[in-house]
């Protein structure tokens, strides 16, 4: 199997689908490319390197389970055992995509980013965690754990309390034991578990009856006793992203920590960087060609498209001083001063841009 051959899902912002789908075709090769409402399942080969250029995409993820949406119904119970059944009905599919995603990030620490194994071992990991509030944290959760176990006894007909909906991470503020439970056979031999923690997002009539937090509790429980993982709410290894919605139920594991959109170029953001990506390829540049944007702000489309197709002269003015400034600051950071070049006008003086169109 090839280094980062696996099936992905990348979520982009309204509107922007097709221009993720037609880049992840052009830029990586990509096969199977199916967009939806917020999301675009392909899959590659591509390696971290590759994928990570994507410029119109927001989060990237490995694709564990893409099934329709889960039926709603008034017993609470049964529709978080469904979803428990749903997750884990395949456990050698857990152990595929972990395996990709090992392989992707290479068996090395977190760096860049990059969610990748931790080379401390368990016992000093726990010990550096371990303080005051964790252990009174701890036993709040080893009693959520005793009653979670109490209603899969008695069926699931009773849950844990409610509480706030959107996109909540697994028990916040809460920690359970991270001694790995007992019989454990899921992961390989002399293979340390990664530590984890549970991203839900409820939306649409589901996130009526079964609030987010609730949820990924109940999936990080199941989890955790299924494969031996070990819980971290602060700083995991490994984030597993569930979404219901009206349309599917999706399960993934994000590949980076930091979004594709975050810039490391762009000193202070103004256009949403994947907005600006997606509207300079609209002006097809080409090498050579002179583009002008006339009110330019902090220069957002201009760095994307000057980093981008580098090639070819870019102008950009606005008649606002502070914006100005802002637009050569980061200029500068990106180091595309002799790419750029920035004047103060306005848009409209039509004379100033007639002139200037006769130059170049």
């Amino acid at each position: 199997m090839a280094r980062g051959c696996g099936r992905f899902f990348c979520t982009a912002g309204r509107g922007l689908e097709p221009f993720l789908a037609r880049e992840v075709r052009a830029r990586l090769g990509a096969t199977q490319v199916d967009c939806v409402s917020g999301k675009v399942f392909f899959s590659t080969e591509a390696e971290p390197g590759e994928l990570r250029r994507l410029k119109s995409g927001e989060r990237l993820f490995l694709l564990l389970k893409r099934h329709p949406p889960l039926a709603v119904s008034r017993d609470r119970g049964r529709m978080l055992h469904e979803m428990k059944s749903l997750v884990l009905e395949e456990p050698e599919s857990w152990l595929d995509v972990l395996s990709v995603w090992r392989k992707l990030h290479g068996g090395k620490g977190q760096k860049d980013g990059v969610c990748e194994e931790s080379q401390l071992p368990l016992k000093r990991r726990a010990e550096e965690e371990t303080n005051g509030a964790t252990k009174r944290l701890k036993a709040e959760q080893e009693t959520e754990v005793v009653s979670e176990e109490g209603h899969a006894k008695a069926g699931e007909k009773q849950v844990a309390a409610e509480s706030s909906g959107g996109e909540e991470c697994w028990a916040e503020g809460k920690m359970c034991s991270e001694k790995p439970p007992q019989g454990s056979e899921e992961q390989p031999a002399g293979r340390e578990q990664p530590s984890f923690r549970v991203s839900c997002r409820c939306s649409g009539a589901i996130a009526k009856v079964l609030p987010s937090q609730e949820l990924g509790r109940a999936l990080g429980i199941a989890l955790m006793k299924q494969f031996g993982w070990r819980v971290d709410l602060r700083d995991p290894e490994l984030e597993v992203f569930v979404h219901l919605n009206d349309i599917h139920t999706v399960v993934g594991i994000p590949l980076f920590r930091l979004s594709l959109a975050s810039r490391e170029y762009i000193r202070t953001a103004g256009l949403r960087s994947t907005i600006a990506w997606a509207m300079a390829s609209l002006a097809d540049i080409s090498a050579g060609a002179c583009v002008l944007d006339p009110m330019c702000g902090l220069g957002t489309i201009l760095l994307e498209a000057a980093t981008e197709w580098p090639d070819a002269c870019y102008w950009g003015a606005d008649i606002s001083d502070s914006q100005l400034e802002g637009a050569d600051a980061n200029i500068r950071t990106a180091g595309l001063g002799d790419k750029i070049e920035l004047l103060k006008a306005s848009v409209k003086e039509y004379f100033v841009w007639e002139g200037l169109l006769c130059c170049c």
